[in-house]
C-alpha cells in the first residue's frame, strides 16, 4: 500500500510518430542560387492513453522559401509514452507540458537535420527550446481567452 503513495515517471518509449518531406518546385528551384528563407514551427501535445500512461509528442514544421517558392517543407512529430502516477494534480500538467517535451525535443532535432542532409539540403538546427516559458505563454494565453469569454475557470493545456 505504500508504494501507491510513491510518485511514479517512467518513459516507456520514444519514437518516430509521422515525417513528411515535400520539395513542390523540384527541380527547378534547386537551381536558384539565393539564400531561403526558413520558417519554423513548433507545437506540444499531449493525450492520455491509459490510466496513468500518456503520450506526449512535439512537432516541428520547418519550412524553407525562396521569394514565393517553397524549396521543401518538412514536418516531424516525435512522441514519447510515458508512465506518470501520484503526482499531484497542480505538478501534473508541467510534467506533461515541461519535462517530457525536454526529453523528447532533442531526438525532434536529430531527425529535422537528418531528413534535410538527406533531402541534398545543408542540415537545419533547430535552436534550444524553453519548454517552460513556451508552457507558461500557453497558460497565461489560454486563461485570458477564459477571462475574455467571461469564464472564469482555469483551462489547463497539455491533455486532451
Amino acid at each position: 500500500m505504500a508504494d501507491e503513495a510513491n510518485p511514479v515517471f517512467n518513459i516507456q518509449r520514444m519514437y518516430l510518430k509521422d515525417l513528411s518531406l515535400e520539395q513542390p518546385n523540384s527541380p527547378q528551384i534547386l537551381l536558384e542560387q539565393q539564400q531561403p528563407q526558413v520558417d519554423i514551427q513548433l507545437a506540444v501535445g499531449a493525450g492520455q492513453i491509459s490510466d496513468g500512461i500518456f503520450e506526449v509528442t512535439v512537432t516541428a514544421t520547418v519550412t524553407t522559401r525562396i521569394g514565393e517558392k517553397t524549396l521543401f517543407l518538412v514536418e516531424a512529430k516525435q512522441a514519447g509514452i510515458f508512465e506518470i502516477r501520484h503526482i499531484p494534480e497542480d505538478q501534473m500538467q508541467s510534467i506533461i507540458g515541461i519535462v517530457c517535451p525536454q526529453m523528447i525535443y532533442p531526438y525532434l532535432r536529430a531527425i529535422v537535420s537528418d531528413i534535410c542532409t538527406r533531402a541534398g539540403f545543408p542540415p537545419i538546427l533547430l535552436n534550444e527550446v524553453n519548454f517552460q516559458a513556451m508552457f507558461q505563454a500557453q497558460q497565461e494565453q489560454q486563461e485570458q481567452q477564459a477571462a475574455a469569454q467571461g469564464n472564469g475557470s482555469r483551462i489547463i493545456t497539455g491533455v486532451n
